[in-house]
């Protein structure tokens, strides 16, 4: 195979003529039906971009009924800083009519339509976009044969792509040849056949078409090590085997289940085990069981499931035991939309048990956090002696990001349960201390052995009734979070320190909130970004922060509520009683765009008295954004 930058490309077909269109991103959407394997076009693209020290980051949607149905991968790959999926397409890549029907309004003027001319007719005389039709199914089959031109089309599009963005062929080859090296020989050799036929076609508009990346320089603010190219549950499942846990019981849902099927194949070459039990119940009780023997366990699933794990949760507070517990978020509530994003459960989260049961609640920002998370997870749980729920959600799950290499060997937890000899004076639940299990085989040099119980207990674990005990013991599972409270450091600050509105974001909002913000301070409005990564208990600092902003605007995605307020955002106004706290929210299972929020923030400045101190020229330059 011969590199595009070659004067003889694959098939023979003469390298477009000119030079190529110097671009720092773009972003590629590919509409068709989920048996098509667009997702493994959008693969392959972000795991080349890691490989080539680009920056990338993948959205998709897939149908939640097991016939398939229409589907879409959104890939932005570039050589800048990478924070969103992008907003519009810049390239359309249509595999039938109801796909370009769908998406058409989703390319910008000027973009370029790439459609299979076999089964797509766009609108006559539509002239906003370059169009480029080619028989993709016909090609496919040509190159191929007819009975893989299914399986093939999506191989032909990866051709077509890499030759109109001077993609590196070489290491595209050998992803490929990774991908179905374990196969039969025929499929990569089929695979091959398709990607070459793509590259190779000769349209003649398509020779007008020929981009290449900017070069890379990673020296600022890198690490220099190498990139690694993973989706969210794959960050997050390697996350806690570095993080020191080995042990965790499951059941199936989307969009936990890929996780739990990592850990099943992982945790055995550590010396570790995970389950999958018969239901939600037994896998949360199961997981407190290992926690128990002194082995901090994991145990996670989606919404619905995360209901069933709520008593065996408030078990898990009284007794103090610790856990972590992954809730990759969906569209609710019930089955709701079980492959769309949301970020519905945060009041679950935080209050969902029956009595007070105060817990942690961790949200990470994008693909990289959802592995750091897992160790600071880890750390509260075993330094507060308490349940820790992460919050991530169904846009970080499936979306492909590359990231700096960890350093594993430092990084790595061995983790050794504590069975040294307790004393005399040894008291699991001390009132004046965080609670210190013994694991089971531990020798306590009293001959007392602890209760490990859901009653209300006293130091020793022991039930008790006494009203003055239960209120003691409830202060002090409370007074530890507050504790834990204190001791994070205030969130970063990005933007101006001061002024008109701060963005307020969590969980996967990260990344669009960060655009938004530049995007509303180019149109002269003082602004800023804070974003929250410890959900509950907040870290310290927020309020003296919320008080240099007329207007708090909380960027989430889910229902206003009653009240007109997010669930973050009445949280935030229950807390601190500031009026400027304002909620952007949204549910139709997709994430955040960057001009939905530039959009949601105009509208709170419209609203509020701050129109006339921002003054008139600001506020029409952020409408036009």
């Amino acid at each position: 195979m011969v590199s595009p930058n070659s004067p003889e490309t694959p098939g023979g077909a003469a390298s477009p003529a000119g030079p190529a269109r110097s671009i720092q991103d773009v972003v590629i959407r590919l509409a068709g039906n989920s048996q098509d394997g667009i997702q493994s076009i959008g693969g392959f693209l972000a795991r080349l971009a890691g490989r080539s020290d680009q920056d990338i980051m993948t959205y998709m949607t897939i149908p939640s009924t097991i016939s398939g149905g229409p589907s879409i991968f959104q890939v932005r790959m570039g050589t800048g800083d990478i924070l969103s999926a992008g907003d519009r397409a810049d390239m359309l890549v249509a595999f039938y009519q109801h796909s370009y029907d769908a998406h058409i309004s989703s390319l910008r003027p000027g973009g370029v339509l790439v459609y299979d001319s076999d089964h797509v007719k766009p609108a006559e005389g539509d002239n906003r976009f370059t169009h480029v039709p080619i028989p993709i199914t016909t090609g496919t089959v040509e190159a191929v044969g007819g009975t893989s031109k299914d399986k093939g089309k999506n191989i032909f599009v990866l051709g077509l792509i890499a030759r109109i963005f001077d993609l590196d062929v070489a290491k595209l080859a050998a992803l490929i040849k990774e991908r179905f090296g374990g196969k039969d020989e025929s499929i990569v050799r089929n695979s091959m056949l398709a990607f070459d036929a793509g590259y190779a076609w000769p349209q003649n508009n398509l020779r007008d078409l020929f981009f290449r990346f900017e070069a890379v320089d990673r020296i600022a603010g890198s690490t220099g090590r190498p990139q690694v190219t993973m989706d969210g549950n794959q960050a997050l499942a390697y996350g806690l085997i570095a993080a020191g846990v080995r042990h965790g019981a499951g059941y199936p849902i989307t969009p936990w289940s890929s996780i739990m099927e990592t850990l099943r194949a992982e945790f055995p070459k550590y010396g570790g085990l995970f389950v999958q039990c018969e239901d939600e119940i037994a896998a949360v009780s199961t997981s407190l069981g290992f926690s128990y023997t002194g082995q901090l366990a994991v145990t996670g699933s989606a919404g619905p499931g995360l209901s069933l794990k709520m008593e065996a949760l408030g078990w898990a507070t009284m007794a103090e035991m610790p856990l972590l517990v992954i809730n990759v978020q969906r569209g609710g509530p019930s089955t709701g939309m079980p492959t769309n994003v949301e970020q519905s459960d945060l009041m679950q989260a935080i209050y969902g048990s029956h009595g007070d049961t105060p817990r942690v609640v961790l949200a990470p920002k994008n693909v990289e956090d959802c592995f750091y998370i897992a160790f600071e997870a880890a750390r509260i749980a075993r330094e507060y002696s308490t349940p820790v729920l992460i919050l991530t959600d169904m846009a970080l799950a499936s979306r492909i990001e590359a990231f700096d290499e960890p350093d594993l060997p430092a990084l790595m937890v061995d983790p050794k349960p504590d069975r040294s000899e307790r004393g005399t004076d040894f008291k699991p639940y001390p009132l004046d201390k965080v609670t210190r299990h013994a694991p089971p085989g531990t020798r306590i040099a009293t001959g007392k052995y602890p209760t490990v119980t859901g009653l209300e207990h006293d130091e020793m674990g022991h039930p008790t009734g006494s009203p003055k005990l239960h209120t003691q013991m409830t202060a002090k599972r409370r007074e530890k979070l507050k504790a834990l409270g204190a001791s994070l450091p205030a969130p970063e600050l990005a933007g101006d320190s001061a002024g008109e509105v701060l963005l307020v974001t969590w969980g996967s909002t990260w990344g669009p909130g960060r655009e938004a913000l530049n995007r509303i301070r180019s149109a002269g409005v003082t602004a800023a970004h804070l974003h929250l990564r410890h959900i509950h208990p907040l870290p310290n600092g927020l309020e003296s922060i919320f008080k240099l902003f007329h207007r708090i605007v909380v960027i989430e995605i889910n229902d206003e509520g009653l009240y007109g307020f997010g669930q973050l955002a009445m949280m935030l106004r229950a807390r601190y009683a500031n009026p400027a706290i304002v909620s952007v929210t949204k549910t139709d299972g997709l994430t955040f765009k960057v001009s939905e929020i530039v959009t949601g923030v105009d509208k709170h400045i419209v609203s509020a008295t701050l129109k006339a101190s921002l003054g008139a020229a600001s506020h029409s330059a952020l409408a036009k954004l």
